[in-house]
């Protein structure tokens, strides 16, 4: 059994992480054109050119633009000015984005135009211009999700216990991830509440989920949810790049996930003022309700199952004549 489950786990962990990676690609990907329609149309006809890769919305101007990007609407967006195309991007949404769009746009500068110029709209961290921290900021909570969640099932409480040790936990990592994160790397610069409270509400949905699994299917339901959470929730969140990027359904998935969740909340919360967070929160929110509840129940279900079982123990003990 082992020689045939370790190496379909191995398989499973190297698709998961490698096959996205190899097909990143944009894919529908929002972008914006904006400017008068004369000027503007040929630049939209030319992001159109490349089929199935943006999804192209129009605004009447650069401030339009900016707002967009500023409400994560789109991930950035071509002005056309008097002087030409500008390029407006946000590397705080995803600077793999950024550097994508700005290839696109150099391959249609015809040769020996002048290059156009773009502009940051939404920076991403001095502390962390490409992204990298926050993209592995995803492992570790999902880690600790897990962890707390594996704890709960084989060591801790049960019912309205549990899930109290599960919001303590849930509570102490998304303090300590802040303070982290925040107060001494500096990649996170929002709201240090908002900000620890969605690095506990990602692990809370991760811990809760793997205690629900556990309370109504045993030790096997941490196996579920550690896969579930790791194997599958890490690479198919988009954080490293952005959900558009992967192939579907990765990036769909990605974002029904916690991981995948709550690296779309932190960067709403962090660095877009709590822009297209309800989406988000309500997935984090969906698991966590799951999550506890199958602990409350589960619970429940197996204190009855023992106080149901130590009777018959007891009438087999009593002796007999």
């Amino acid at each position: 059994m082992v020689a045939v489950l370790v190496p379909a786990v191995v398989a499973l962990a190297l698709w998961a992480f490698a096959w996205p990676a190899a097909r990143t690609a944009p894919r529908d990907l929002p972008v914006g054109v904006a400017g008068p329609a004369a000027a503007a149309g040929p630049l939209a006809q030319q992001l159109n050119a490349r089929e199935g890769a943006f999804e192209v919305h129009r605004y009447a101007d650069e401030d339009a633009a900016r707002a967009a990007i500023e409400e994560r609407t789109v991930y950035g967006a071509i002005v056309a000015t008097p002087r030409g195309p500008k390029l407006l991007t946000a590397t705080a949404a995803s600077p793999v984005v950024a550097q994508l769009l700005e290839q696109a746009v150099r391959e249609q500068t015809p040769k020996g135009a002048a290059a156009v110029p773009a502009v940051d709209v939404v920076p991403a961290p001095a502390a962390d211009p490409r992204g990298s921290a926050l993209g592995s900021s995803v492992l570790p909570l999902a880690i600790a999700g897990v962890a707390a969640g594996s704890l709960v099932t084989l060591r801790g409480p049960r019912g309205p216990r549990a899930v109290v040790a599960l919001l303590a936990a849930a509570a102490s990592v998304g303090v300590v991830a802040a303070a982290l994160a925040h107060s001494w790397l500096g990649i996170l610069t929002g709201n240090w509440w908002a900000e620890a409270g969605v690095l506990g509400l990602s692990t809370l949905a991760v811990s809760a989920t793997v205690a629900g699994l556990g309370a109504l299917l045993g030790p096997a339901g941490i196996g579920v949810g550690a896969l579930l959470m790791v194997l599958l929730g890490n690479p198919f969140s988009g954080v490293t790049s952005a959900p558009r990027l992967l192939p579907e359904p990765v990036g769909f998935i990605g974002q029904l996930l916690p991981p995948g969740a709550g690296g779309s909340l932190l960067r709403s919360v962090s660095f877009f003022d709590g822009a297209q967070a309800a989406a988000p929160a309500l997935t984090l929110g969906a698991w966590i309700a799951l999550g506890l509840t199958a602990v409350l129940f589960g619970g429940l279900a197996r204190g009855r199952g023992a106080s149901a079982a130590r009777p018959a123990e007891r009438r087999e003990a009593e002796p007999v004549g």
